[in-house]
């Protein structure tokens, strides 16, 4: 572990100064991919977190290399709070899926030195959405050591290899659906409703399936009724 000459918060700051959104759709999106993300992977050892500093790396001397993905998702370590993600602290486990929301005042140079810095550490999906010109693209590799395939609006839809979301190109934009086929839930939407919602259906499949046994035990094709 490398001797730090200064002290930590001023080596690696929690905030950067800047703000989490610049308009409400895209914090509308940055909290929509959040929630979702938790709720897919609530049985998995998964942290999931929006807008957090990320330090690959340890530093003796400032600057340490930062940057906070709009969301990113590191599979293998335990949900709970962080005031940044120090990786070396983290079973030096690299966030593997970021996502980046543009806003009017980003730029594609920006997003450019972002895709450059997740190339040089580590994650292996990346993924973008310009909310101004609808236009969605991203990068993906099997591994930290593979070079990135950019992946366009022309390959929609696209499932995610590690997340197994699939993203889809619909009239009023893009669209990010769960393995099971549901679409991302809205923000105010409750995912423990859509829990009870899915258990109801289940108990009703279940009852229908015991009376349609019960008729066969009877001897009748439930089939001709």
């Amino acid at each position: 572990m490398v001797e730090v000459s200064r002290d930590l918060e001023t080596l690696y700051p929690d905030f950067d100064g800047k703000p989490m959104a610049d308009n409400t759709e895209q914090y509308e999106w940055i909290v929509r991919l959040v929630t979702n993300l938790k709720y897919l992977l609530k049985d998995k050892v998964a942290f999931v977190a929006g807008d957090l500093l990320w330090y690959p790396v340890e530093v003796e001397e400032l600057p340490a290399p930062r940057q906070a993905p709009d969301v990113m998702v590191a599979l293998g370590r335990p949900a709970g709070y962080r005031g940044s993600y120090k990786q070396w602290q983290e079973d030096n486990i690299a966030p593997q899926v970021v996502f980046e929301i543009l806003s009017p005042s980003n730029t594609r140079r920006e997003m450019a030195e972002k895709q450059k810095f997740y190339e040089d550490y580590g994650v292996l999906e990346a993924y973008y959405y310009d909310l101004q010109r609808s236009d969605f693209w991203g990068f993906v590799r099997e591994r930290s050591d593979d070079i990135f395939t950019l992946i366009t609006a022309l390959y929609l839809p696209w499932t995610s290899p590690l997340l197994q979301i699939r993203f889809e190109r619909l009239e009023d934009g893009l669209r990010i659906f769960h393995p099971n086929g549901e679409q991302f839930a809205e923000p105010e939407a409750s995912l423990l409703e859509r829990d009870e919602a899915r258990r109801d259906r289940d108990r009703t499949q279940a009852q229908l399936e015991q009376a349609l046994a019960k008729l066969r035990e009877l001897g009748i094709d439930p089939d001709t009724l």
